[in-house]
């Protein structure tokens, strides 16, 4: 998998600065933010605010790091071509082929919170027969607006963007002039026992923008665009979440044992009418995340088989008039929708969070050889301090690594032998093909 251009591929270079910041507020911006408030408020009090400040910056380290490694390519698939291009294919399948498992898994049990969240208008969707069609009629839309274009999928993104945001925006905008004054002057430092444990349930509400790597080759200037986006976006989320912990935690102090947080912040400032805004907000937020992953997740396995005939030709198919990746497109949103309906994902999703921090670990160890091999171009983003930045995020990534679960380790590494099994039958009935692996 090249560093190069891909026009050959058929894709289309639709994509430019404000689209993939869009992927990356999409990707990260899902249902954490609705919850996680109650959770720092819980643990650090009025030092809560601080604490996702602090989380941000850490965060930062992996951000800039994936920022850097996107600036050497130009290629789909992200991750998987920066650790082929670094390790050799079979690494590079790996991280593709788990990774794109654990976001059909995240696909799957996002739809199903969404659905519970719309249930709050009307009932009859939290479950039965109610449930099952909006899954059904929102997965088959999300695949048909990701077919017919990546052009319709931007716009798409881009409206739920805007209906996600404006409610949170709402309560930042309301909450801003009752902010408690002793969140900055008086608010006590969290007791350092507990501490990690807190940064590492608020670093989660970080976590997505890696999406927004992946379809570089749809991309007018990945080079520039991508490394720029992510950091750009990532600041604004950092910021964003700032506030919104700042007016709920001013708004509505005991916030530490609600289940739902910025639905008791959005009815204290907008009453019974602001509390349906928000839970509006949180169906298109989780949308959106929804979106992000239709977005990128198919492109994985797009290049996989393109690429690196890794996977069957049929995933690296592009359809002729619309010139997306249809055939990925359709088996990945079908196959997220019958285990969203099925309700059998969790030992998929049990993975999620490993192969998540496999992805920042590889792209951060591919680094060295990607700037020794590949030859730097005219405004190339670039890292301050060389490696030191990078060092840090390696070291933040293994150390989430250490409170992953044991099941999360033993999901993954059956998937992993699994995934094996299926390289190397790939590969064999690719060399025995008249034109045989690239």
């Amino acid at each position: 998998m090249g560093n190069g251009n891909s026009q050959a591929s058929g894709l289309q270079r639709e994509i430019g600065k404000l689209g993939f910041g869009a992927i990356v507020l999409n990707g990260t911006i899902g249902a954490g933010i609705f919850a996680l408030p109650a959770i720092a408020a819980e643990k650090t009090g009025l030092f809560s605010p601080w604490m996702f400040f602090i989380s941000g910056l850490l965060i930062m380290t992996v951000v800039l790091s994936m920022a850097r490694a996107a600036s050497f390519f130009s290629s789909t698939g992200g991750p998987t071509a920066y650790v082929t291009h670094a390790f050799g294919k079979f690494a590079g399948f790996q991280m593709g082929w788990l990774y794109t498992l654990s976001r059909i898994a995240a696909f799957a049990a996002n739809i199903n919170l969404m659905v519970t969240y719309a249930s709050w208008f009307w009932e009859p969707l939290a479950s039965g027969m109610g449930r099952a069609i909006t899954t059904t009629v929102v997965s088959l839309l999300l695949i048909y607006v990701n077919v017919i274009g990546v052009k319709r999928g931007l716009a798409a993104l881009f409206v739920i963007t805007a209906l996600k945001m404006i409610p949170l925006s709402l309560i930042i905008l309301l909450g801003i002039t009752k902010i408690n004054p002793e969140i900055f002057i008086a608010a006590d430092l969290p007791v350092f026992e507990g501490l990690g444990d807190t940064i590492l349930v608020l670093l989660y509400a970080f976590v997505g923008f890696e999406a927004s790597v992946v379809p570089a080759g749809e991309a007018r200037n990945p080079r520039r665009d991508i490394p720029w986006a992510l950091v750009k976006t990532t600041v604004f989320i950092g910021i964003f979440y700032f506030l919104i912990q700042l007016v709920s935690i001013s708004v509505e102090p005991g916030i530490g044992g609600s289940k739902t947080p910025l639905t008791d912040v959005a009815m204290a400032l907008m009453g019974t009418a602001g509390a349906g805004l928000l839970v509006f907000g949180a169906v298109f937020s989780i949308i959106g995340n929804l979106s992000s992953m239709m977005l990128s997740g198919p492109r994985m396995f797009y290049a996989m088989a393109h690429d690196d005939h890794s996977l069957p030709p049929w995933f690296g198919d592009i359809h002729p008039h619309f010139h997306t990746p249809a055939h990925s497109i359709i088996f990945l949103g079908l196959f997220a929708l019958v285990l969203a309906l099925s309700g059998s994902f969790v030992w998929l999703a049990a993975m999620s969070t490993v192969v998540r921090l496999m992805v920042y670990a590889g792209c951060i160890l591919a680094l060295p050889r990607l700037q020794k091999t590949i030859e730097p171009v005219e405004g190339q983003f670039r890292l301050p301090g060389g490696f030191t930045i990078p060092a840090i995020a390696l070291v933040l990534s293994l150390w989430l690594m250490t409170h992953a679960s044991m099941e999360s380790w033993l999901v993954t590494g059956t998937f992993a032998v699994l995934g094996s099994v299926f390289y190397v039958v790939t590969r064999r009935q690719a060399a025995g093909s008249p034109s045989g692996p690239a």
